[in-house]
């Protein structure tokens, strides 16, 4: 029997891009995406609205870019997997978990509006990439604000890739 782990979302950010690099220099980027679900009560026959909160964690060149590129209320497309991560609570020693997505591709919407679908002005103001304190300079340019990420799984943090190395 065949297994599918697939997640298509679209939503706006609930908070800036958190970034970090791993200690083989690998980057990571996470932050909150909100998805809105409009229906219909059954019962009172009046449109509702629900509303889920997602975290999304990315990684490699994607994270840099996003990094740059996204700002709280942004609105983007992802498509990626679904992850469970466990742990033991420190506090407590109970066994916490939690489930997020690892996109393997963003899409960036819009037209770079911030908080409030603003055109133009994100967060950050002006709409300007934020720069990332990172280990090693990239050579190769990130992909314009409105193009496609591509589908980039993350490496294991052991596995040693020269940039010269990778076809894209």
């Amino acid at each position: 029997m065949a297994n599918l782990n697939k997640v298509l979302l679209m939503g706006n950010l609930t908070r800036d891009v958190e970034m970090r690099f791993t200690p083989s220099g690998m980057a990571l980027a996470q932050f909150g995406l909100a998805t809105n679900r409009k229906f219909r009560d059954s019962k009172t026959n009046e449109m509702r609205e629900e509303v889920t909160f997602v975290d999304i964690e990315v990684w490699g060149k994607q994270a840099e870019t996003a990094n740059q590129y996204l700002s709280k209320g942004r609105p983007v497309f992802i498509e990626g997997r679904l992850k469970l991560d466990t742990w033991d609570d420190k506090q407590t020693g109970q066994k916490r978990s939690k489930m997020k997505v690892v996109a393997e591709r963003i899409q960036f919407l819009g037209g770079g509006g911030g908080a409030g679908g603003q055109g133009g002005q994100g967060a950050q103001g002006g709409g300007a990439p934020r720069a990332a304190s990172r280990p090693q300079q990239s050579r190769q340019a990130p992909p314009a604000p409105d193009q496609d990420m591509g589908g980039q799984d993350a490496p294991p943090e052991d596995l040693d890739i020269q940039e010269d190395s990778v076809p894209f």
